[in-house]
């Protein structure tokens, strides 16, 4: 694991920028910048029919929107390593933002360091199936005979901390659910769906980006002060060049430095795979087979919330809103 600098709490003074991604808008600061300088950045997009994930290229402000918020599912690379090479090599500043083992990969195709690129992952719990992700939007297609057009893994409307994903579809409607409820984000979160390589990731011993943006979960054991409940980012930088990015966004940004084993105490996912669950052995096998309505009966029924713990719900609840006054 490469050595960490500096570790911090923080987030976007613009509310738009803040809101529209999954905690606390950095990525875009940083990308912005990056375009300030007339680069590229490569990120992951939604496909127009919301059935994939894919890395595009974008160097135009308004393009980064597409950019913006986690998109859980794998998506597809390919021939951007070679775009980014071509833009390398043509001494344009790049910004190339992924998984870490996106990042090693594309490191290992370039084959040599480059002063011109930056890279920046994400703390990665693992990535699902297309497969399954293509099934559940086809599925909820025919359930209400409209196409999806956009699709939000990471809605925060309600909650930062308690998110839910929001599809839209071709009629204009909005339909909100829950992470808890929601079939697909249950079987991610449960860990049925991930690549086999995810419950033993090598990249997280051999982090090879210049800064690892995450959410900062556990933020009001640390830093109460900079939650506000609209999302805050854990943002670590690992290189002198990331540094030097990072400082170049401070002025647009509420920070505060953190220790490192406090920045990652609850976001495990920073040094740890995820667990195999036994479910995994026969997961796909089902998915081959079976209809995506007996995938949801047989892995993403909800887990029942007990008294306890829709009380502390309730409780956070109450404190994110007097917090949000007393901001306000």
């Amino acid at each position: 694991m490469s050595t960490i600098l500096n570790t911090y709490a923080a987030y976007s003074k613009d509310i738009n920028i803040k809101m529209a991604s999954s905690s606390g808008g950095i990525f875009s600061l940083l990308a912005e910048e990056i375009i300030n300088r007339k680069g590229i950045v490569y990120g992951v997009s939604m496909s127009q029919d919301c059935k994939y994930a894919e890395f595009i290229r974008v160097d135009t402000y308004s393009d980064l929107a597409k950019l913006r918020g986690s998109k859980y599912l794998q998506a597809r690379v390919g021939r951007t390593y070679r775009k980014v090479k071509s833009d390398l090599e043509s001494e344009l500043t790049v910004l190339f933002t992924g998984t870490g083992c996106q990042i090693n990969g594309l490191k290992n195709f370039l084959g040599k360091e480059y002063s011109n690129l930056y890279c920046i992952d994400v703390i990665c719990h693992g990535v699902p199936s297309p497969k399954l992700w293509r099934e559940y939007v086809e599925y909820n297609e025919k359930q209400q005979n409209k196409r999806l057009v956009s699709i939000n893994f990471r809605c925060k409307d309600d909650s930062w901390i308690d998110f839910g994903i929001k599809r839209k579809d071709e009629g204009k409607n909005e339909l909100y659910i829950s992470k808890d409820k929601d079939p697909y984000m249950i079987m991610f979160l449960r860990d049925y769906c991930l690549r086999l390589s995810c419950y033993k990731c090598l990249a997280k011993n051999d982090y090879k980006s210049d800064l690892t943006l995450a959410d900062f979960w556990g933020i009001d054991e640390v830093v109460p002060e900079l939650n506000d409940g609209k999302g805050t980012s854990l943002v670590m930088i690992r290189t002198e060049k990331g540094r030097k990015l990072f400082e170049d966004i401070k002025k647009e940004i509420v920070f505060k430095e953190v220790s490192y084993e406090d920045g990652v105490r609850n976001n495990k996912a920073e040094y740890s795979s995820a667990d195999r669950p036994e479910e995994r052995n026969y997961f796909f096998d089902d998915l081959n087979v079976k209809s995506f309505e007996e995938m949801i009966i047989r892995y993403g029924k909800p887990t029942t919330i007990s008294l306890k713990r829709k009380i502390k719900n309730k409780i956070i609840e109450m404190i994110l809103k007097i917090t949000e006054r007393g901001i306000n």
